[in-house]
């Protein structure tokens, strides 16, 4: 019965582990700029065209 417990226990809290460290992933992930990003893409790639 104490095994049964301590089982359940340790599935709900690696389960909550794992939705805190993927919450603090995504909060540590600096914030996209979609157009600066392409444009500069597309600067590089036409700025070596002969």
């Amino acid at each position: 019965m104490l095994v049964r417990r301590f089982t359940i226990v340790c599935l709900l809290m690696s389960l909550f582990g794992m939705v805190f460290a993927i919450l603090v992933a995504e909060a540590g992930r600096p914030a996209r700029s979609s157009g600066m990003a392409d444009t500069c893409r597309l600067d590089c790639v036409n700025h070596f065209d002969p």
